[in-house]
Parts: structure tokens; sequence; C-alpha cells
């Protein structure tokens, strides 16, 4: 009966906690659906007012900004502009007040976005060349808010290429943080910006509040501000015409003796009075004669620290000594004990002698030995060495002879270059794909490209540089370039080598994305797009062989046979 009864609470307590839960989700949901409603609300009031400023009915006066023969008119309402801006409270004051403002001195787009921010709050920054007009017209009609972010919109604006800008549009406006912000920009590059001729635009009062600015950050006596204010002051005379050198100096002096009553003396070190020196003329004697009395009171101060310096030296000397003397007779008293150990070991040297002559005339015979086996390494090498250079390209279907596997190693002359080489691409192997070719030896460095035609001949050429990526076509200079031909089956020719010829190097080999390689200026050597097929033009950018004239049918035949009807059996091209 019990176990019924404690089933059944059981239950209830569940339909309760589900009760509970089902109620908190439908009031979060209720309460979710009133934030939703009050920010529509919210949203249509904007609306409304926004449509409000746009229409024409019911509005009370007119605001006309820019020129005095044709300005522009916006039509607005009382309640509206009383209610967001004092000005316009004190302006419109009484219920007979409709006269229309003219206010010609603002223009009709920052007007146009200050009437956007009364009627709905909303303003746009297109630049940073209308923020302080903006500001200019918020400080007008008393927008303290919108001020208050204008003026963070501007401090944050500022940087190193329109602070000055700034500063000077400033001036009417006074903002203290967007000059406090000027002010710490030139402070912390000042060696670079005093450069500008702007920086010497300052007034006398800009200067003062600069040094008043450097002084808070504890900067101040720095050699590049003194060379400052000296420049400063030599424009401003200019700029005031002065036509006596006396007056000019007497200005001068005034000038410095205005900046320098600001300076803290106490922080002045004798470094910086050194480099006050050469303005000694147009100080104040008071602040001469006050850094002075502080210049050799730090030098008395340097001379009784070097006093205890030296003390304290004397004595480490003379504890250094005492050490040296103890540790002199302990010396001697070792000394002692070496020489009978010395004596003792002058026996067990003799023995050791004894055993080094056997030693000795054991190891004249493994070297005897190990020469032998030396010598036989070398030849085991040596036949290494010479099966590799035959097997360098074991993997080339094109270049099958240990003869043109030798002229190729000669020709190239790098042997770090030519065992480390591996075949890249295969046009049999890869397919006959200009992009595919490009894809894979593109941007490799050195570069070997070997060409068999279907009549067996086999040429082909070497950079030292590659064929770089670009995204057009251009030619790629390389002086160490060259091409070869190893077989030609027709003249029965040797294998020979053509270098480049002097001038020619910048058309040494040719990039383009939509063709083979290329070599020489109007293609010595060049395949076409399918790579199946070529031209040779040989003599153009390469040195023909001696007794072969360039533009002639031998020439162009010398290579492939033909100047452009030989077709591609296979193309190798080898890179590290």
């Amino acid at each position: 009966m019990d176990n019924n009864n404690n089933q059944i609470e059981i239950e209830n307590a569940n339909q309760n906690e589900n009760q509970n839960q089902n109620q908190n989700e439908n009031q979060n949901q209720n309460e979710n659906e009133m934030k939703n409603l009050e920010k529509k609300v919210t949203k249509n009031l904007a609306e409304d007012y926004s449509n409000l400023l746009k229409e024409n009915s019911f509005k009370d006066f007119s605001i006309f900004v820019e020129n005095k023969s044709n300005p522009f008119e916006f039509k607005v309402h009382k309640s509206i502009l009383s209610s967001r801006s004092p000005f316009f409270h004190g302006f419109l004051q009484g219920t007979k007040r409709t006269e229309d403002i003219f206010l010609r001195q603002f223009n009709k787009k920052e007007m146009k976005s200050i009437l956007s921010y009364i009627y709905h709050g909303d303003i746009s920054f297109e630049n940073q060349e209308n923020l302080l007009q903006l500001m200019e017209i918020s400080i007008y009609f008393q927008l303290n808010l919108l001020k208050k972010i204008l003026e963070k919109k501007i401090s944050n604006s500022i940087n190193y290429s329109n602070f000055f800008q700034f500063f000077f549009q400033n001036r009417n406006l006074k903002l203290k943080e967007i000059e406090m912000k000027c002010f710490e920009l030139i402070n912390q590059n000042f060696s670079q910006i005093q450069k500008n001729e702007n920086l010497f635009n300052l007034t006398k009062e800009e200067v003062i509040k600069f040094i008043q600015f450097k002084q808070e950050k504890k900067e101040i006596f720095q050699f590049d501000f003194f060379e400052f204010l000296n420049n400063w002051v030599k424009k401003r005379n200019k700029r005031l015409k002065l036509k006596k050198e006396k007056e000019k100096e007497i200005e001068k002096k005034r000038l410095f003796h205005s900046f320098f009553s600001l300076f803290d003396k106490d922080s002045i070190s004798k470094q910086d009075f050194d480099k006050l020196n050469q303005f000694n003329n147009f100080l104040p004697n008071s602040f001469l004669i006050d850094i002075q009395n502080k210049v050799i009171q730090v030098k008395e101060k340097e001379m009784k620290e070097k006093e205890k310096k030296i003390k304290r030296r004397d004595k480490r000397i003379k504890s250094i000594k005492f050490e040296n003397q103890k540790k002199e007779k302990e010396n001697q008293d070792l000394k002692l004990e070496n020489e009978q150990k010395d004596k003792e070991n002058q026996n067990i040297k003799l023995e050791n002698q004894k055993k080094d002559k056997e030693n000795q005339d054991l190891k004249f015979e493994n070297q005897k030995k190990e020469k032998e086996n030396q010598n036989l390494k070398s030849e085991v090498e040596k036949m290494k060495k010479e099966a590799r250079k035959l097997k360098i390209l074991s993997d080339s279907e094109i270049v099958t002879e240990e003869e043109y596997t030798q002229k190729l190693q000669e020709w190239i002359n790098d042997n770090n270059f030519f065992y480390k080489m591996k075949k890249g691409f295969s046009a049999k192997r890869d397919g006959f794909d200009c992009k595919k070719w490009h894809d894979i030896c593109d941007d490799k460095g050195k570069t070997l490209v070997i060409i068999k035609t279907k009549d067996n001949f086999i040429f082909g050429g070497f950079t030292q540089v590659g064929f770089k990526q670009s995204t057009s076509g251009e030619w790629i200079s390389d002086s160490n370039a060259f091409i070869f031909s190893l077989r030609n089956d027709k003249g029965d020719r040797e294998p020979n080598k053509f270098t480049i010829k002097q001038g020619q190097e910048k058309y040494a080999i040719y990039y383009l994305s939509s063709s083979g390689p290329r070599f020489g200026h109007n293609g010595d050597i060049g395949l076409k797009s399918n790579l199946q097929s070529g031209y040779s033009d040989f003599g153009n950018s390469y040195n023909l062989p001696n007794g072969i004239d360039y533009n002639t049918n031998e020439a162009k035949n010398y290579l492939a046979g033909s100047f452009n009807s030989w077709v591609v059996d296979e193309l190798e091209t080898y890179f590290i």
C-alpha cells in the first residue's frame, strides 16, 4: 500500500514540474515578444520622424544655407528642433516665433546630416574632411551628445598622414582631446615630423602648449627639439620680415626667454647642458646659472662616488694579494711533491718508451695495410663514380648513349646539378599538354630541355635561371644559357653546344603560359602550344657553327631537319 502511495506522489511531482516548466517557457516567449514589439515601436518611431523630414506637410519654418544669391532651403518643424536642440529651444521660444533662419556659413551636405541626426538619431560619416564641419555645427546647435561622438570619431581618425590637417582646422574649435592627440603623434616621431614644413606653421601659443605637453611626458630635453625651436624662431622672424639683423636677434632672444622659462631645470642633465651651449646667447642668465650649479652638484656627487669606488678597489686588491701569498706557499709545497712524483714517472716513462717502440712497429704494419685498403677503396669509388655518370640519365628515353650523357655533363659543367637532377616532365608519360608542362616545370631554377623528333633528331637547351612564371609573355635574361644538338642523322654531324650571342643575353629564353619552352628571340628553338610540333630559327640569338650563315636553309634545318615541319616524338625536362 505504501509503495502505491509513493508512486502516486512521484507522478504528481513530475506533473507539477512539467506544468512549471511550460509556464516558464510561455513566460519567456511572452517577454521576447514584448521586447520585439518594443524594438519595432522604436524603429517605427525613427522611420516616422525620418519620413516627416522628407515630406513638406506640417512644417513651420525654413533654414537656408550656403550662398546668399541662391541659398538651399530645408523645411523643418519647430516642435522637433526645439525639443532636440537647446539652440533652437531658445531661438524658437514663444508660439509666434516663425522666422526663417539663414545660416550661410554651413553647406547643404553637412546641414542635411545634422538634421538627419536631430530627427531620427542617425548620422553618416562619409569622409574625414567633413568631421570638423559637422563638429562646428553640433557646437553651434548645442548638440552635446553628437559633439562627444564626433570628438571621439575625429580622435580615432587622426594618424601620421592627416594630423596636421586636423590640428590647424581645430584652431577655431579649440577641442583639447584633438589637440592632445596631434601633440602625441608629433612627440612619438619628432625626428621625422620636424622635416615637415607644416610643423613651423605652429603659433607661439601652440609651441608653448607643445612644450608643456612634452614636460608632462618628461621627454622635453632632446637635441632635435632644441634645433626645432631654433628653426621655428628663424622662420617666424622671416615671416615678420624684420629688416635689421639686430631686430632679429632681439626677437629671437625674447622668444627663447619665453620658451625656456617654462622648462623644469631639475630635469636637465650634464649632457643636456652641453647641448644648450649653442643657444647660450639667447637664454636667460638665471636659467644658465641654475643649470650650471646643478651640473656642479652632479659632478661633486660623481667625484664622491668615484672616491668610494677607489677605496673599495684598494680593499679588494689587499685581499687578493693576501690570497695570492697563501696560494704561492701552497704551490711551493706542491712543487716538491711533484718533483718526487716526476722521478717516479721517469722510470715509468722509460718502460713506456720500450712499449711505444713495439707499438710503433705494429703501427707501421697497420699503416701499410691501411694504405693498401685505401688504394683499393679509391679504385672502387672511381668505378662507382664512372658507373654513376653512365646511369645519371638512365630514366631518359631520349639520351640512351654514353657519349651523349658525357657531352651533357661536360657542357653543363655543374656536377652538383647534374648528379641531383631528375626527370620532372615527360610528354609520353604526362601528355602533350602545355599547361601540364608549365605546372611541373615553372620556377624550378636550372632547367634542361631535351627534344626528340619523329625523324630522330635530338636537340634542346639549358638555362641557369629557369622559366619564371608571369601573367603574360616575358623575356628572361641568362648569359649562361645554351642550346645543343646531340644527333643529326641527315648531316651525320657530331654533338655540339651553341652559346648565346653577345648582346642577346636578355633574349635567352621566353616565358608564355600558352606555349611550350622557347630559346632565343625569334625562336632558335620553340615549341607550340600542343607540344607536338615546333619551329627552329637557329642563329637568331645563339651562335651558329662555323661556315653556316643565319637565315639560310642550312641554318633553319640544322637542329630538327626543317624550319617548322618537324613533329615531336618525346619531350623531357630535367631539374633538381
